[in-house]
């Protein structure tokens, strides 16, 4: 039987959104979890893209 605490949240993948907009190879992406119940909209999070050398805005991708 699972915990409760566990039911509510899920693993979601953000990638950067401007690797996938320019020509550069390659995209950032990271996971993390987040919980369905209080944010059901789609997450952005500031986080390093390795590819461009700086932080930028990460999405939640499907």
């Amino acid at each position: 039987m699972a915990k409760k605490k566990a039911l509510g949240r899920t693993t979601i993948f953000v990638e950067c959104t401007t690797c996938r907009e320019s020509g550069i190879p390659g995209v950032s992406r990271y996971a993390t979890q987040k919980n369905k119940k209080n944010t059901s909209a789609r997450l952005e999070l500031k986080k390093f893209c390795r590819f461009e050398r700086k932080v930028s805005v990460h999405k939640e991708t499907k």
